[in-house]
């Protein structure tokens, strides 16, 4: 997907998208006043007559309520977005793709060079979503939308995204294309997979090693494949729980957290209290508005340290997996998240450092808001996703 138009069409919060999605239909708002309020929306552009597409879009009336959908926006950060398929105002829509997002589908990018030194595709997402990095993305689907078929079981209307040679591999090991596709998730996650391929991942589409193909003859025999591939689609399974936000994850994210988790990204004050009042504004020069609707990266307050004796309690064995140092992640003067191991904090996916993104699109001066308690936690929850992906992949 590619809005163009990122700071009209796209929010972290629903209400305020929705709000600035019905003054651009109120008809007694004329063009002006809403060049005047939401610039990047009445910008005219080689394709995008900002005038003509408006008057359109009051004479059909809108908004409709069901455009509003949730949207992949980055690794680990997902948004709404006001999704219409009549005209340029999200400059491409991809209208053949918005079908096949729907419950119970699962996407993986990729894409066919990796502009980095180091190999960070193997993003999961659930919904529609934006390019990721440098370049262009495309996203994989497990389903695809299927209306030629009857209902299933499950009163969905989908069908495999396999070739038939990779059917035929999978009905001779007995498996389905969800052991399949988890299995990708996990050879893309894997550090020796990334360090044997790094050169081949940087030229061209990553190629996915599958045991016994093609005929699924794994150690002379079909079930020494299927038991491979079975082990590594369960690995996989894992990593997706903890890739994917909207999914709860016990010990991690959920219930009594584990020793190692808890000790991760622990909001706190400098004057050992709770957060309170302005603690909770991201004033620390993480991001900026550049040209146009551009987000830019700033330097931010990070404090490289060793871990505590108590830390280091805490964490454990974690500690080799982790890093050997730890940072502290400002928010302001006065408040950070303590111990943000340097493993987590540098981790990239997508083909960004995951967490100095996030806290990008947050400043106050970007977001035009202080975080919620929600917000706070959620950045704590996303850092133990990273722990505990790191500590699964280097088991």
């Amino acid at each position: 997907m590619k809005t163009s138009r990122d700071g009209f069409l796209v929010d972290v919060d629903l209400d305020r998208l929705q709000r600035r999605v019905a003054d651009y239909f109120n008809a007694d708002l004329g063009h002006d006043e809403i060049a005047r309020r939401y610039p990047s929306a009445m910008k005219s552009t080689r394709r995008y007559d900002a005038r003509a597409v408006r008057d359109t879009l009051i004479q059909r009336g809108g908004p409709v309520e069901s455009g509003f959908v949730r949207y992949a926006y980055r690794p680990f950060d997902d948004r709404w977005l006001y999704w219409d398929a009549d005209t340029k105002l999200l400059d491409e829509k991809r209208a053949e793709y918005k079908p096949h997002v729907f419950d119970g589908n699962l996407w993986l990018e990729a894409r066919s060079r990796e502009s980095r030194d180091d190999f960070s595709r193997g993003t999961l997402c659930r919904h529609l979503a934006d390019n990721f990095g440098n370049g262009l993305s495309s996203f994989f689907p497990m389903w695809l939308r299927d209306n030629s078929l009857g209902l299933g079981g499950d009163g969905s209307q989908r069908s495999a995204n396999l070739s038939p040679a990779a059917q035929n591999y999978l009905d001779r090991l007995g498996l389905s294309v969800d052991d399949l596709f988890h299995h990708v998730i996990a050879v893309l996650h894997d550090p020796g997979y990334r360090a044997a391929n790094a050169g081949a991942l940087r030229m061209e589409w990553p190629r996915i090693p599958l045991p016994g193909w093609p005929d699924g003859n794994g150690s002379g025999n079909p079930s020494g494949a299927a038991d491979e591939l079975m082990a590594s689609a369960a690995r996989g399974r894992r990593l997706a729980a903890l890739l994917d936000c909207d999914t709860p994850v016990a010990g991690v994210t959920d219930g009594p957290l584990a020793p190692a988790m808890a000790a991760i990204a622990v909001p706190s004050t400098t004057h050992g209290g709770n957060m309170d009042g302005d603690d909770f504004a991201i004033t620390a020069g993480w991001g900026h508005h550049g040209a146009g609707d551009a987000v830019m990266p700033g330097q931010g307050r990070v404090v490289e340290r060793d871990y505590t004796p108590a830390e280091r309690a805490a964490l454990g064995d974690a500690i080799a997996g982790l890093g050997d140092t730890t940072y502290d992640v400002y928010l302001n003067e006065r408040a950070y998240w303590r111990n943000v191991p340097a493993g987590v904090w540098n981790y990239h996916l997508g083909g960004y450092q995951v967490l100095k993104k996030w806290l990008s699109y947050r400043e106050q001066r970007v977001q035009a808001r202080p975080l919620t308690v929600r917000e706070v936690e959620m950045f704590a929850e996303t850092a133990r996703r990273i722990g505990a992906i790191l500590r699964l992949v280097a088991g």
